[in-house]
């Protein structure tokens, strides 16, 4: 199984082991683009894999912060009481990259960055570019794709 997420479409691929697509998502990457530099708020491309599976068994809408369940389920309510705050819901599939120099070690590490695939609030839109760099799905759909990938599964991004 492999993943493949294509910036230009706004999709998410689950591919067989023949290439065969399994199932397909519409996501939100990066409003800033691509890109693999710390700080760039930008959606790394290249080889990547998920390094840790994250939220197993936590409800849909659970509140995480650095990777940790805050103990909040968001409601459009408190999204209103916390305006600015980046929503990462549900699950969390963290990736590394797997090519040095491009998207792993030093300034340009996408684990060392925390980019996700994540879930999101449902009022969050999906098909547009939006997130900080992560990779933003439906909850529904996070869920789905957490429970059918194991840890190491290999997740191209892609520019087209």
């Amino acid at each position: 199984m492999k993943l493949i997420v294509s910036v230009a479409d706004q999709t998410l691929s689950v591919l067989d082991e023949q290439g065969g697509v399994l199932r397909q998502y519409v996501v939100s990457t990066a409003k800033a683009g691509v890109g693999e530099i710390s700080g760039s708020y930008q959606t790394p491309r290249g080889r990547h894999l998920i390094r840790a599976k994250i939220g197993a068994g936590q409800p849909a809408n659970t509140v995480f912060v650095r990777r940790r369940p805050t103990g909040e389920i968001w409601t459009p309510e408190l999204a209103e009481r916390c305006p600015d705050r980046d929503w990462i819901l549900t699950r969390i599939l963290w990736l590394s990259g797997c090519e040095p120099g491009h998207n792993r070690l030093g300034c340009v590490d996408t684990m060392r960055r925390y980019v996700y695939i994540h879930g999101s609030p449902d009022t969050a839109e999906m098909g547009h570019p939006g997130s900080h760099g992560c990779v933003r799905m439906r909850n529904a759909d996070i869920i789905e794709l957490f429970d059918q990938v194991p840890c190491l599964t290999e997740v191209e991004i892609s520019e087209r």
